[in-house]
């Protein structure tokens, strides 16, 4: 396995990307918005010249990650011998893009989705091969977290996830493999640390920075609140709503009206500047 394609170029698919590229393997980025995809190769840019200047990687490695990833102008120019799939949390939009990776890709090129939400059987209903079809769950920031979610159907074949498993040992992540169920195992464990802390929140008990610093001092690398911005409000939403739903409405997966709020006025983190705190451009 030495060409991985990456669809979608917002935050998971370059930091997947990026992740790959450092592994030594030459990388396919696609974004139906080409100029986000040219974006977001000069964010991996950055991100190498800062690890540069922290003395983690030398100037030519950062060279050689830059240059293993091209960035492709259509879809029709990925395919790979993996493709992963990181583009807008709908089912019909995903079901869209694998329709044409199945068109351009061999019939035994694993096809995954990075989908944190969404369920993987759904998603491969429509394929005409689902036995090579997973989700690939990685977490942000992808270059850093070690932990990927291998997530099957009951239409996956048992190669299928061996193969997947050691692609994620040769990218140095610690793959765990679960069955296709609401949340997968991180985001159905971790609601609680979430919605409990916006809760609190909605009750005047303490502020964001307070339960943050509170969190921390337990042994948490970071508060809800901050982990919810560096994430994405929109997307923890999305997995929010998923649960509930999926759990027949059942209250301790209640969405926050506060979240929801902040998501409908474009207050979505970091990647907006602005979310439960405020960030420079």
């Amino acid at each position: 396995m030495k060409t991985i394609a990456v669809i979608g170029a917002g935050t998971m698919g370059s930091g997947i990307a990026q992740a790959c590229a450092a592994a030594g393997l030459t990388v396919r980025l696609y974004d139906q918005d080409h100029t986000l995809a040219l974006k977001a190769l000069q964010a991996i840019r950055q991100q190498m010249d800062i690890q540069v200047s922290k003395g983690k990687i030398n100037s030519n490695t950062a060279d050689e990650v830059i240059k293993a990833i091209s960035v492709a102008r259509t879809i029709d120019e990925t395919p790979a011998d993996l493709v992963i799939e990181a583009v807008a949390e709908n089912l019909a939009i995903k079901q869209s893009v694998f329709a044409s990776l199945e068109r351009i890709n061999a019939p035994d090129t694993p096809l995954t989705s990075n989908t944190s939400s969404l369920s993987v059987t759904a998603i491969a209903s429509t394929l005409k091969h689902p036995e090579r079809f997973a989700g690939l769950h990685f977490f942000n920031p992808a270059p850093v977290m070690k932990l990927v979610e291998i997530v099957y159907s009951p239409g996956t074949a048992e190669n299928t996830l061996t193969v997947l498993q050691q692609f994620c040992r040769t990218i140095n992540k610690h793959p765990v493999t679960v069955q296709d169920s609401p949340g997968f195992i991180v985001n159905r464990v971790a609601r609680p640390f979430y919605l409990e802390s916006l809760r609190l929140l909605e009750e005047g008990i303490a502020d964001a920075r307070s339960i943050d610093t509170l969190l921390r001092t337990t042994g948490f690398r970071m508060g809800p609140f901050e982990l919810m911005d560096l994430i994405g409000l929109d997307v923890n939403l999305a997995v929010s709503q998923s649960l509930y739903t999926a759990f027949d409405n059942t209250p301790r997966f209640r969405p926050s009206t506060t979240q929801e709020r902040k998501v409908d006025a474009g207050e979505l983190g970091r990647k907006t500047g602005k979310g439960f705190y405020e960030y420079e451009k």
